[in-house]
């Protein structure tokens, strides 16, 4: 192959990408589970994992998308239970929302506050980050502890999740936490039913939303 016909690097990413999105919808033919843009966070979940088992376990509360593309359309703040999760929004998307992306996993006030209370950091990180955005999207990736924490903080009036997208992983607490959030009707919510889920999850189906809503702001002119 000479240089000249050489693939960009980036133009080669979205071939792909674009073929693998075209394979999952032709494994998931029509009619599906989940429509529109709740099929496209869907859709991104099961390409960030291979695993078509998600189509059974993802729950999207009724009017979770909704409500996550309007605040996210309004620069909304996100807080994610771990540095993985963080690391796994694309700052590309959520610059031009003028979302802010917090993780206080290390932040010496949760530091002392799990010294001293004898909490998980991820649950006293969710204290810490609770009194400055109340009204945040709330992404959980890996820590049960950090869902079961913002749900009690919820049910005490201390916090108003805008949407939480609640997806720890594991065999402890992982699926009592999401079936908690399940329950919990009034949170507009899009988890994952049992021991599976994590950050790469977590952040696929947050940045599929946030991708939506730049392109929403793009059709409208660039205005909210």
């Amino acid at each position: 192959m000479s240089e000249s016909t050489v693939i960009p690097l980036n133009a080669a990413g979205l071939a792909i990408e674009t073929e693998s999105m075209r394979i999952i919808d032709a494994e998931v033919p029509l009619p599906r589970k989940f429509a529109g843009p709740e099929w496209t966070v869907v859709r991104r979940m099961i390409h960030a994992s291979a695993d078509f088992e998600l189509l059974d376990l993802v729950h999207v509360h009724p009017g979770a998308v909704e409500a996550g593309l309007s605040v996210l359309r309004r620069g909304c703040p996100v807080i994610t239970d771990t540095r993985m999760a963080l690391a796994g929004l694309s700052a590309r998307l959520y610059a031009p929302l003028g979302c802010s992306l917090h993780c206080l996993i290390d932040d010496p006030l949760t530091l002392a506050l799990a010294q001293s209370t004898g909490s998980t950091r991820a649950a006293a990180a969710v204290d810490i980050a609770a009194r400055e955005y109340p009204e945040a999207v709330w992404l959980v990736g890996n820590a049960p502890t950090a869902l079961l924490r913002l749900l009690e903080l919820t049910d005490g009036g201390q916090v108003v999740p805008a949407l939480v997208v609640g997806m720890p992983v594991g065999f402890v607490q992982a699926a009592e936490s999401k079936q908690a959030l399940l329950e919990h009707v009034g949170i507009p919510s899009i988890l994952i039913r049992g021991r599976k889920g994590g950050s790469a999850l977590a952040a696929a189906a947050l940045n599929a939303l946030a991708g939506i809503a730049v392109a929403d702001i793009a059709l409208a002119g660039g205005k909210a």
